[in-house]
């Protein structure tokens, strides 16, 4: 199974996204993004690292989701083994399922959500997953974690998961890019990652670092502040 979710919550101006699958690496697969171009989600059998960014370069430059999706997918041959979903900069949503895709693959989307998947153990695992974003409460990456967890109790994927990723970036803050590319329990382990990299010192350092809105910051860190570069 590879399952992704792409969200954006317009009071916070964040966008997220998250991704589990039954293999290796599910981060430098399927997600991709920044708070100027949106986020993408490129999976699939087959999957297409080439789509995830060509869709990016089409909605930064002002095409809404679903015809910045159909765009790349129409001139890909190879589509039908392929998914796609995309956010855009405005909170819209598109996505791809190619006919090829192992079942159940699909889509599910709703205001500023979209959630794509394949070989999952049936298509009520894609209700869960958009369920339990809705439903969660808390911070951006909380309800993506949360969404994922509830797929993983809807069935999910007979040959477990190996490995989860979660993207979040706003205009406010630095990005957020945590990976676990090969875990018995990678949804727990994305968990603690995600704990870890927004508490303590390097939490604290990480706050103080440039962003869009203020990219020449430069705050001084604390010497109990254990910078990353």
């Amino acid at each position: 199974m590879t399952i992704s979710i792409l969200a954006y919550d317009a009071e916070t101006g964040t966008y997220g996204g998250a991704a589990t699958t039954g293999s290796l690496c599910v981060g430098g697969w399927v997600l991709r993004g920044d708070a100027e171009s949106g986020l993408s989600a490129s999976q699939g059998s087959l999957p297409s690292t080439l789509w995830g960014t060509q869709v990016l370069e089409r909605m930064r430059a002002g095409r809404p989701a679903a015809e910045a999706v159909s765009g790349v997918v129409d001139a890909d041959a190879g589509r039908a083994h392929r998914q796609l979903a995309a956010l855009d900069p405005k909170g819209g949503t598109g996505h791809f399922t190619g006919a090829s895709s192992i079942p159940a693959a699909g889509a599910r989307q709703a205001p500023s959500v979209v959630v794509t998947g394949n070989l999952l153990s049936g298509d009520d695992v894609l209700e869960a997953c958009l369920d339990g974003y809705r439903k969660a409460h808390g911070n951006m990456a909380e309800r993506l974690v949360a969404a994922l967890e509830a797929a993983a109790s809807a069935g999910g994927d007979s040959r477990g998961l190996l490995s989860a990723a979660l993207l979040v970036v706003s205009r406010s803050a630095p990005p957020l890019s945590l990976r676990v590319d090969y875990s018995e329990t990678p949804l727990q382990d994305l968990t603690d990652l995600h704990r870890r990299a927004t508490s303590g010192a390097y939490g604290e350092w990480a706050r103080l670092v440039p962003t869009l809105d203020e990219p020449e910051r430069a705050m001084p860190y604390s010497e109990t502040v254990t910078p990353a570069g």
